[in-house]
């Protein structure tokens, strides 16, 4: 048998700066426990930032590479995310996925396949048309196929969607309006849910060409199990749907008292999530959710020493293909 962990885990802005240095290692003290703790072989990270050297050098995963100096993921194969249009990261909010064996590909998805539309809001009172709003994702998608020991691959999609939070939109009655805050939570919705469709449809991309595919799609869904991000990322809308394509939610499979990632205002939310597809989940054994003394994301301080997320790991255990090592 082989047996392999995969998990993820959004690191709360993970940043950097040559100024605080005092500050970053209270950082990684909380975090590298929880890194070893997940023991994970193929692992999806978000909310990595990037950073300069100096003001006018390209920005760099020195955040990323100085926390996982000192863990078993340091000489990982990495995939990261560059900023949509440009060669190198973001300032804020990238991916990552790290593996213990090597990737077969690597790619990002930013409206390959769902086009960027414009969206006109109503008419305002006195008949006059706003501008359109411009539908785009806030960040890409990270895909990689890892090279698993037993000769097959897995399929790995990492994606941190957006917020369910307004967003500005410019209406007569100015930003701060009722009817600004309204359809400023719609653009909110279809930026999340319409990014939430192109990872359902790159998955099913991967099914079309291996019915049987090991596929796993992680990460910060910002929807709990029944929004529709979720329902659309299972390809089943139902919860009981079943099927060759139906991803299935591996963070359901532990008891419900520990079935949560955040807590906000004292109410524990599962909004990370941990969806695999048939020939993946029969393969599954075991899933943690170590959110032993979670913070309050609704209270928490200022400075978050670790993070707000939990991490999340499942185990698996596949059969050895015939000629396979």
């Amino acid at each position: 048998m082989q047996a392999f962990r995969l998990a993820t885990f959004n690191l709360e802005n993970l940043d950097w700066r040559a100024t605080r240095p005092e500050a970053f290692a209270r950082r990684t003290d909380a975090l590298r426990p929880l890194l070893e703790a997940l023991d994970a072989d193929i692992l999806c990270l978000q909310e990595i930032h990037a950073q300069r050297l100096h003001k006018r050098d390209a920005r760099q995963y020195i955040a990323l590479d100085q926390l996982l100096a000192t863990t078993r993921y340091a000489h990982f194969h990495r995939a990261t995310t560059v900023r949509p249009g440009g060669d190198g990261p973001a300032d804020v909010h990238n991916l990552a996925i790290l593996s213990r064996w090597p990737m077969r590909t690597q790619r990002q998805i930013h409206h390959d396949i769902v086009a960027q539309w414009a969206w006109a809001p109503p008419r305002e009172a006195d008949g006059s048309q706003p501008e359109p709003v411009d539908i785009v994702w806030d960040r890409p998608l990270l895909y990689a196929a890892v090279e698993l020991p037993a000769g097959r691959a897995l399929h790995v999609v990492n994606l941190h969607l957006r917020a369910p939070r307004a967003i500005p939109v410019a209406t007569a009655r100015g930003v701060g309006s009722s009817r600004a805050q309204i359809e400023g939570q719609f653009v909110a919705a279809l930026k999340r849910e319409g990014q939430a469709l192109e990872a359902r449809l790159f998955a099913e991309t991967i099914f079309d060409a291996e019915p049987d595919a090991l596929l796993a799609i992680a990460g910060d869904f910002n929807a709990d199990e029944h929004d529709a991000p979720t329902r659309l990322l299972r390809g089943g809308g139902d919860e009981a749907a079943t099927g060759d394509r139906v991803l299935i939610p591996l963070e359901e499979r532990i008891d419900a008292a520990r079935r949560f990632t955040v807590i906000h205002a004292g109410r524990p939310m599962l909004i990370d999530h941990l969806l695999a597809s048939p020939a993946l989940a029969a393969a599954w054994r075991s899933t943690t959710i170590l959110n032993e003394g979670l913070q309050d994301e609704a209270y928490a301080e200022e400075f978050v020493e670790g993070s707000l997320h939990a991490p999340m790991a499942a185990q698996f255990e596949l059969g050895v293909q015939p000629g396979a090592p």
